[in-house]
């Protein structure tokens, strides 16, 4: 799999809706940099192994690169390495997994991270119009410290999170889908600790000169404790909403001597998060938009 991609962001640094912040317990100006672009890269190589009549085993490593034009924060080389396990238990289709990954930022500590899960889903209803997923995984994530990061390591975290989804086929181009998860974040510093609660909704429509998926996730954030480096009288709590389009279609639709077998992909986006937070800091409103092209080549 090859791809590469641009986003527009219009509020790189969650900058404030007023353009404030609380340091210290003192509001102080919020003067961060909103606009900017970010480039990035992607490769990867999946290998795929049948095993019996029902099961099958997948490796797949990959790398990402990604660059920001005017600041650092989404500068960051990234190294994954997956592996899962595939098979078919009674009308179940279960899927335990495991992925490590590495990544090197621009202006912070590198990022280890280890992840074990599992996952399932069947179908019912009448032509299986129903599917219910499902799944659970543990994550380690941790930072490296060193002189210029003294702090990088308070972020060090064990995270456990559940989901339950249902898909719901309408027609042959209409579907939608419906998902609810809790997730919980143990992390060395308690203040960067929190239990989130998700609630996504989508329609998706695979027409066929083009697949077009809309979709709204809400998510409540609690944090366990203050952070006395903003505010010691106030615990963290905010919710956010992400509404979100995109939109697929072959380059070879627009192009067919270039891409004749339509393999192609252009990925067209646009999201809008707005995070209403009982902190300042964490009140605000931001907007993206993002063009990606991707190919995937058969190695046998």
């Amino acid at each position: 799999d090859l791809g590469a991609g641009f986003i527009q962001n219009n509020n790189v640094n969650s900058v404030s809706k007023n353009r404030l912040q609380v340091s210290s317990n003192e509001i102080i100006p919020f003067n961060s940099a909103m606009h900017d672009r970010t480039y990035n890269s992607n490769i990867g190589v999946t290998a795929l192994r049948r095993v019996g009549e029902a099961s099958s085993f997948m490796i797949n490593a990959g790398f990402a690169d990604s660059r920001q034009v005017t600041d650092t924060t989404d500068d960051f080389d990234s190294y994954s390495l997956s592996f899962a396990f595939d098979t078919t238990i009674g009308n179940q289709s279960i899927s335990p997994s495991l992925s490590l990954s590495k990544t090197d930022n621009g202006d912070d500590a590198d990022n280890f991270a280890a992840m074990v899960g599992i996952g399932g889903f069947f179908s019912a209803g009448e032509d299986d119009q129903h599917s219910i997923s499902y799944g659970y995984s543990l994550s380690d994530s941790k930072n490296n410290r060193n002189m210029n990061d003294t702090t990088a390591d308070e972020t060090n975290a064990i995270g456990h999170s559940v989901s339950i989804g249902h898909d719901y086929m309408i027609n042959d181009i209409a579907s939608t889908s419906t998902g609810l998860g809790y997730s919980i974040s143990e992390a060395k510093v308690g203040s960067n600790g929190f239990h989130t609660y998700d609630l996504s909704l989508r329609l998706n429509l695979a027409f066929p000169w083009a697949y077009i998926s809309i979709g709204d996730a809400l998510s409540f954030n609690d944090y366990k404790k203050s952070d006395t480096s903003v505010t010691a009288n106030r615990i963290r709590s905010d919710a956010t909403s992400t509404f979100d389009i995109m939109l697929t279609k072959a380059l070879g639709d627009f192009f067919p001597s270039i891409d004749p077998n339509r393999s192609i992909l252009i990925n067209l986006s646009y999201d809008k998060v707005i995070s209403d937070a009982n902190i300042i800091n964490y009140d605000y409103i931001t907007d993206s938009f993002s063009i990606g092209i991707s190919k995937s080549f058969k190695l046998n």
